[in-house]
């Protein structure tokens, strides 16, 4: 029996669309531009490829690691000098891809280094993946290169496996040594996920995020919510993606049933970069899905 997903292409499809998803949204995000346009523009290119977001574009900035997307009332706008984190999820019925990149806007290069030290972080993570190998020795080598640089990896955030219609499947992928004692194995979809930071190296709950998603499955009393719950099921989505007013205020007055995300902040209010691809464990190492 094969050890790779039966819907292997649509993994890959989905890999692909997030990655030029991704790209598009480095080439947009300049000076000016509303955030929420930035998401908007970036969720659009990926229904149109024909697959769906596997959560709401994160567009988080500078000493804030992950967790941010706009609201459908956003009018802030990016600034020159911004250090945008531009995190993507796609999904072709349920096969996920999740990727990140770190752009200053502007191109003002006051933390070169910084993104350069992620970029470099997550090469060597993706170099060092193998089939029944260590998780330990794509930390460790992620660790090192940041190290290299003068910088921190945010001890807090992981990489994680990801199979169909979840996110976050159980394995997590730590930046740094000594956490894990897992291995990978042959056929296992996994993001690959440093966070380099030149302040304190781990982070907090900060506001409120935008995000949201499903505990649990709500039943079919209220029809509407049960149609919020057909379209997102249990992956990560924003407000901004409903239109149907029924729905919005079934959702309004559920907030039990949803799980709510914080914008993940660093403690020492340092910058953070980060960088990720979903990977295949292949026979001999790992197939970057995600390369655009």
């Amino acid at each position: 029996m094969s050890p790779y997903p039966a819907d292997l292409e649509h993994w890959r499809r989905a890999g692909r669309i997030a990655g030029e998803a991704r790209e598009l949204g480095l080439r947009l995000a300049r000076p000016g531009l509303l955030r929420r346009e930035l998401a908007d523009r970036i969720e659009a290119y990926i229904r149109d490829q024909g697959a769906e977001p596997a959560f709401p574009t994160n567009l988080s900035r500078n000493w804030e690691a992950a967790h941010y997307t706009p609201s459908e009332s956003d009018e802030a706008t990016l600034v020159a000098g911004d250090l945008l984190k531009v995190d993507v999820g796609a999904h072709v019925q349920g096969a996920i891809a999740d990727t990140a990149a770190t752009i200053e806007v502007g191109d003002t290069h006051r933390y070169d280094r910084l993104v350069r030290s992620v970029r470099e972080a997550l090469d060597a993570g993706v170099r060092a993946v193998r089939p029944n190998g260590p998780v330990d020795d794509v930390s460790r080598a992620i660790e090192r290169a940041v190290h290299a640089q003068g910088f921190k990896p945010v001890v807090d955030l992981t990489g994680h496996s990801i199979e169909s219609y979840l996110l976050h499947a159980g394995k997590s992928i730590p930046n740094v040594g000594g956490y894990s004692t897992a291995t990978f194995h042959e056929g296992e979809v996994v993001a690959i996920e440093p966070f380099v930071t030149n302040g304190d190296g781990h982070i907090e709950d900060g506001p409120f995020g935008n995000i949201v998603r499903f505990r649990t499955d709500p039943g079919d009393r209220d029809p509407a919510l049960a149609r919020a719950f057909d379209r997102f099921r249990t992956l990560p989505f924003t407000t901004r993606w409903v239109t149907d007013a029924a729905e919005k205020a079934s959702l309004k007055g559920a907030r039990r049933l949803l799980q709510t995300y914080p914008v993940f902040v660093e403690t020492g209010r340092g910058w953070v970069a980060q960088a990720e691809h979903t990977i295949l464990v292949g026979p001999t190492g790992a197939e970057v899905l995600t390369a655009a």
